[in-house]
């Protein structure tokens, strides 16, 4: 369902200023079809998760190309093509590197045989339209508005949209961010207030097909929060404007002295005018050049209300000053030529695909850094890995204290969360504990809703030691059973559950590892350094041992990509792994081999 925004326009070739609001998948269908006129191609602006995107649907097609943007979607259409059969053709990027990996039912491994980082974090599209978590608005803050402001005029970003698409009036066919001669600062950071926080909310409520689903955002303006002057005459308003620019203080103007506090509303009203107004009055050579520094106290409490104020506006809980220092981190932008590479790959996986060319399959890693003088590394694919629940239905077992642990914390943590299921069925035998859907009756409902508050060893078909539950999920068509293992105690820290799953394998950033200053694990277990990304919800680094950084290209400790003699690290959409590669000089390419195997026995598919 997603719309143009200005910040895609830099990462790609078929959509323009003029198409920004537009649906992506009309637009590019629009553009392909002005050079290549003869063929057909149909857009669905929808989410791929929809039921009308069920197994026949998936059916009618020889090869799906994945360039979906979080691990939630991946996995459903990864199980969407198991069960019709039909090969997909996977891939991501972020920043200078990217992959393509091609999954065949029984042939290859299929997308979820190797772990994924469960996600933190979200694309821009749902920062800027949709958000539906405080770390979204700290990016908006941050990276749009703050730059917007304060940042180099002649960079667009989406604020730009929003001033002049949704209205001929005189009001917003300006540059609303400008300054008027004869604005003082207060009327100034009213007038760009209202036009965030009011005027842009009104117009993306006009688009009514994106809230039918979703919790409509609430338009906030000055009037509503501040109906007097913030600032009163107190004698605080310049206190702490002499000295050092670097030390202004919004804060210490308004007489706010704890970080850790959780500021109103119309507090953080107040600290984002006066933050407006002592950059403008105190820090005024700045700006134009000034980019984000979480050391900058002035812009971390500009970018902290801003970010409360947009989070009270979508119903999403506010932060102190405190929480969102730490949450504000470096985004990995998207390059043009990675997606152009990335898409050129997909491609040629493809036509192997069509000519079932199975031989020729190849997972290819976009480093970047040269490997071996390569930044294309070609890999043979795994074949399917026995122990996965998804394409090789595996058994699993799950630890769980069935005496305190509820069906709710079962359907949540487990179903949801770690199988990614999204219309799970449950059953004990042929009792069926919990059901979802459209076509059930009132009385269903409410008595899987009862269930689900109940311990798992008081509900209608108790749930012990030694029980096997089935889950299925019937829009994903998977079924997998879980063995349930009575256990009292687990560990707060190291098991915050209250439950483990086995013969499913966690993600690696769940590890806990004592970190140093440069991201990097003092332990000798997998490391993570975890990153933002714009096109993928989040990568992870995984790094085997610190000592790597030093061997083979001297990398700096800082590089996100490391690529050293026999190693290669691939992005998995989600994730970043290092896997072991050998050269094999008969087919003078490169495959890959598991860890755990001989290192003479090459793992290949037939």
């Amino acid at each position: 369902m997603d719309t143009i925004e200005v910040s895609n326009l830099n990462r790609q070739f078929l959509f323009r200023q003029k198409h920004v609001g537009q649906s992506k998948a009309k637009v590019a269908r629009e553009a392909v079809l002005k050079f290549r006129p003869h063929i057909k191609i149909t857009p669905y602006h929808a989410n791929v998760k929809d039921p009308e995107f069920n197994v026949d649907f998936f059916k009618q097609f020889n090869v799906v190309l994945n360039g979906l943007d979080n691990l939630d979607a991946r996995r459903h259409v990864n199980r969407l093509c198991l069960a019709s059969g039909v090969p997909l053709v996977e891939s991501g990027t972020t920043g200078f590197l990217g992959q393509v990996t091609v999954h065949v039912k029984g042939k290859t491994e299929c997308y979820e045989c190797q772990s994924k980082p469960a996600p933190k974090t979200y694309p821009v599209c749902t920062i800027t339209s949709t958000p539906t978590k405080f770390v979204h608005c700290i990016v908006w803050a941050k990276d749009l508005l703050f730059a917007k402001l304060f940042g180099n005029k002649n960079q667009e970003n989406d604020l730009n949209v929003r001033s002049t698409d949704a209205s001929s009036s005189s009001e917003h066919s300006e540059d609303v961010f400008e300054r008027r001669a004869d604005e003082d600062f207060e009327q100034y950071g009213r007038r760009i207030y209202d036009h965030v926080f009011g005027y842009n909310i009104e117009v993306a409520l006009r688009n009514e097909e994106t809230w039918k689903n979703r919790n409509k955002p609430r338009p906030v303006y000055t009037r509503d929060v501040l109906p007097l002057p913030p600032v009163g005459q107190n004698g605080n308003k310049d206190k702490a404007s002499t000295g050092d620019p670097s030390s202004v203080s919004a804060m210490a103007s308004l007489g706010l002295k704890n970080p850790q506090d959780l500021w109103s509303l119309k507090e953080n009203s107040e600290v984002f005018l006066e933050a407006l107004r002592l950059f403008f009055l105190k820090r005024e050579k700045e700006i134009g050049q000034l980019g984000f520094d979480k050391d900058d106290q002035l812009a971390v409490e500009f970018v902290t209300s801003a970010a409360n104020i947009r989070a009270a506006s979508f119903g999403i809980q506010l932060h102190s000053l405190f929480e969102a220092k730490g949450i504000a981190g470096n985004i990995v932008h998207a390059v043009a030529t990675t997606n152009a590479i990335i898409a050129g790959l997909i491609v040629l996986e493809a036509i192997k695909v069509l000519q079932n060319d199975v031989k020729s399959y190849r997972m290819t890693y976009c480093l970047e850094h040269p490997s071996r003088k390569m930044l294309l590394m070609p890999v043979e694919p795994f074949e399917p890995n026995k122990s996965c629940y998804v394409c090789s239905e595996t058994p699993l077992t799950l630890e769980i204290n069935t005496h305190r642990s509820k069906l709710r914390d079962f359907v949540e943590k487990i179903v949801k969360a770690k199988l990614g299921m999204s219309l799970p069925l449950i059953m004990h035998g042929v009792a069926l504990l919990y059901e979802v859907g459209d076509d059930l009756e009132e009385d269903e409902v409410a008595n899987y809703a009862a269930n689900l508050d109940k311990v798992l060893s008081e509900l209608p078909s108790p749930v012990t030691g030694g029980t096997i539950l089935t889950v299925e999920d019937l829009q994903q068509e998977l079924k997998c059973s879980i063995n349930i293992k009575h256990r009292e105690e687990f560990d707060e820290e190291q098991e915050p559950d209250g439950m483990v799953l086995s013969g499913w394998t966690p993600a690696l950033a769940a590890e806990k590892t004592k970190t140093s200053d440069n991201g990097l694990s003092s332990s000798n277990a997998s490391q993570t350094v975890p990153l933002e990304s714009e096109d993928n919800d989040e990568i992870e680094i995984i790094l085997k041992d610190p000592e790597i950084l030093a061997a083979g290209k001297k990398r700096k400790s800082s590089d996100v990509s490391v690529a050293v003699d026999s190693e290669i690290f691939s992005v998995t959409g989600e994730m970043l792994t290092k896997r072991k590669v050998e050269e094999d000089d008969s087919h003078n390419d490169i495959v890959m081999v598991d860890g755990n195997l001989d290192p003479n026995k090459k793992k290949r598919v037939q």
